[in-house]
């Protein structure tokens, strides 16, 4: 089975950093795609990064252009997100979410075009 776990997560101080990983396994194909959801309390899932296996291409959410990379390891088949200059607004579950199927990077930013979730890791912006 398909399997993914999040880990990094915890509390931080505003314009502080965290690295979080999602840690890949199960998945048979090579242009697969993983992404970044999160989710904060009394608000819908919400996309912030996906990284396309196939060429490594990435798609980010507006307002964490600048500030937060995805990338990925291969050998290790993880996925991480670099999240620089964190705010308040980010606090949040992250979740990462894997397609079995190469999908267009417009796709990548619906929660549906994904088959496989994690179960998420808490980010925590606060003084």
């Amino acid at each position: 089975q398909v399997q993914l776990v999040e880990s990094g997560g915890g509390l931080v101080q505003p314009g502080g950093s965290l690295r979080l990983s999602c840690a890949v396994s199960g998945l048979p194909l090579d242009y697969n795609a993983v992404g970044w959801f999160r989710q904060a309390p009394g608000k819908e899932r919400e996309f912030v990064a996906a990284i396309r296996d196939s060429d490594s291409s990435t798609v980010y959410q507006d307002s964490v252009k600048g500030r937060f990379t995805i990338s990925r390891d291969k050998t290790e088949h993880t996925v991480y997100l670099q999240m620089n200059s964190l705010k308040f607004l980010d606090t949040a579950i992250y979740y990462c979410a894997a397609t079995r199927f190469l999908r267009a990077a417009q796709a990548l930013a619906i929660p549906n075009m994904y088959d496989y979730w994690g179960q998420g890791t808490q980010v925590t912006v606060s003084t």
